[in-house]
């Protein structure tokens, strides 16, 4: 009862106060000038709070919504993910001059091996009706004077547990470019003392880009495997802005014939 009380005063006095304004502003063009110098003080301090109201809102209430973890799975799936990096916001979301090994997020980070790095990267709010993810990651390359430059995403411990060779592992990415590059990605797999290394080139110029890892063709140890982690190389991409606007994985078997 106590609440309903409350929140029908507070509907009240906030009809008091559109009211109040809204004779502010049609008396404004004739109120002496010494009343309308204070009006626009008190109108300033109330926007400067209402604009971040209004800014936190449309960022919170913007699709789509912050923690959000809607993959597309394809039928027979045991497992997918997407890097924390897509899904929640980052304590510091740009970084400018990236060094050759830098972390972005717990899990993912950056190597190059340019001299003098002009490589600036951002976490940036998705807000298209077309996006799942949360966030997307932008990267500006202004020169580029090195021989390769990649991103490193550590999978988790799920990803390795219950590992076969009829395993397919699946890379499904949402890109952007201002020109086009190529795009690789590498699948490192640790069993024992040795990496199993799978590498597909991303279909860049088609619909749906994604690449399946089939591990029927490698050499795997399905009994040492320790962990995974996928690269994303991009060839030449010097004077480019590359967004990932979503970066998922997922497993499942392979069908039996």
């Amino acid at each position: 009862m106590a609440r309903e009380m409350s929140g029908l005063i507070d509907r009240l006095l906030h009809r008091r106060m559109l009211r109040r304004w809204d004779q502010a502003a049609d008396q404004a063009p004739a109120t002496d000038l010494e009343s309308l110098r204070s009006l626009r003080a008190r109108a300033r301090a109330l926007r400067r709070n209402l604009d971040r109201v209004i800014h936190q809102a449309e960022h919170r209430l913007a699709l789509p919504v912050i923690g959000s973890n809607v993959i597309r799975r394809p039928i027979g799936t045991d497992w997918s993910w997407r890097p924390d990096l897509w899904k929640g916001p980052l304590p510091t979301p740009g970084f400018s001059s990236v060094p050759g090994k830098s972390e972005i997020s717990p899990g993912t980070t950056i190597f190059h091996d340019c001299r003098r790095s002009e490589l600036t990267v951002r976490q940036i709010r998705n807000s298209r009706e077309a996006d799942i993810a949360p966030f997307g990651f932008r990267m500006d390359v202004f020169r580029f004077d090195g021989s390769f430059l990649s991103l490193v995403l550590d999978l988790p411990e799920d990803a390795a547990r219950g590992l076969k060779q009829k395993h397919l592992i699946r890379l499904d990415v949402i890109v952007e470019m201002e020109k086009p590059l190529e795009i690789f990605a590498r699948l490192n797999i640790k069993h024992g003392p040795n990496v199993e290394q799978i590498v597909r080139e991303l279909p860049l110029n088609e619909e749906e880009v994604m690449v399946e890892f089939d591990l029927a063709y490698s050499k795997m140890n399905e009994k040492r495997v320790e962990r995974l982690w996928v690269d994303l190389i991009f060839e030449g991409p010097e004077m480019n802005q590359i967004i990932l606007r979503d970066v998922t994985f997922s497993r499942r078997p392979r069908a039996e014939f």
